[in-house]
């Protein structure tokens, strides 16, 4: 990328925090950025491989701190522990979590992923989501995945009830399918793209509508009060998320590097289940998380009253990227 580009991106961001209604709240001099970095989360891995976040802030003497989230419930947990700044999750997830207290918004999309489905083993005689009935199904709590799950029962006329639910960390509920301990899986990439390849699994539901996106979350104080820092960090992603566009095998070795994974894994996650797109939150990913934030209340995961439309509205923070993505179309 030019270097022109890389300081369009800076400028932009600094407009984007003096635009912003945050800006004029009083703020604090930064020490330490604080965000993770995760494997469904290519940009992530990019940013922090290339150091680009450490040069954009050491002029200023601010260290930046990685802490890997190893899925959407991890990062927004961490991120309600103020363990973190900025961390990644599913689009639902990040509704769950701001319904139930989280106090987190949404300034901007890493990417539209199909990174969830419903998986089995290679001999298993499931077909569908219907054979589910009654059977072992591990899936992790608070992410996409455990999410999906819940509405592919719905499409058949099943509920959480009708299974046997078994709440596993990703890697831990991959393991338990390939041991044969759980019957089926609610996958996440690339740990489900390793399983179909590396041990036949097989996907017996895909629904690229019920994956909700790929969001970059941020703690509200830190953004009412950081916003220049975070327009920064924006712009650093969108360089990576532009690099990776430009360089999709490139990142493929990246992700095959960093998740232990082969090449041809990380290859089926970064060119054929992952649209890096669109970055800029629209009522796009409005409509998409109204459409699926019914089986949160119909769950009982949020508190009964809860305005989903209202939480969902208060979580997507426009400003920002708007400002980034207006001045630097076309740019690279």
């Amino acid at each position: 990328m030019k270097r022109r580009t890389v300081v369009r991106y800076l400028a932009a961001g600094a407009g984007a925090a003096a635009l912003s209604p945050a800006a004029s709240i009083a703020r604090t001099a930064l020490k330490e950025l604080r965000l993770d970095y995760a494997y469904y989360s290519p940009p992530s891995l990019v940013v922090r491989r290339f150091g680009w976040l450490d040069d954009a802030f050491a002029k200023e003497g601010v260290a930046v701190r990685w802490v890997l989230s190893a899925g959407s419930n991890r990062a927004l947990e961490y991120l309600d522990g103020n363990s973190i700044d900025i961390g990644s999750s599913a689009g639902l997830a990040a509704v769950l979590a701001r319904a139930n207290g989280n106090p987190i918004r949404t300034p901007y999309i890493f990417s539209r992923p199909e990174w969830t489905a419903l998986v089995v083993r290679k001999d298993s005689s499931s077909r569908g989501v219907a054979d589910l009935a009654g059977k072992r199904v591990a899936a992790t709590n608070g992410t996409d995945p455990y999410l999906f799950l819940l509405r592919a029962l719905q499409t058949v006329g099943l509920s959480k009830k009708d299974i046997e639910h078994v709440p596993l960390q990703h890697a831990d509920g991959r393991a338990a399918l390939e041991q044969g301990r759980v019957d089926a899986w609610a996958g996440l990439d690339p740990l489900m793209a390793a399983s179909e390849l590396d041990s036949g699994a097989r996907l017996i539901y895909r629904n690229v509508a019920f994956n909700t996106y790929g969001f970059l979350n941020v703690r509200e104080e830190f953004l009412a009060t950081q916003p220049e820092a975070v327009s920064r960090v924006i712009a650093v992603y969108e360089r990576a998320r532009h690099w990776i566009i430009a360089n999709p095998t490139e990142a493929a070795k990246m992700l095959s590097q960093e998740a232990k994974v082969s090449l041809p894994v990380a290859l089926l996650q970064i060119k054929l289940r992952t649209d890096f797109s669109n970055p800029q939150p629209s009522g796009e990913h409005v409509r998409a998380l109204r459409a699926a934030a019914p089986i949160l209340a119909n769950e009982r995961l949020v508190r009964e009253g809860t305005d989903l439309n209202a939480v969902i509205t208060d979580l997507i923070d426009t400003r920002f990227a708007l400002a980034l993505t207006a001045t630097t179309s076309g740019s690279v």
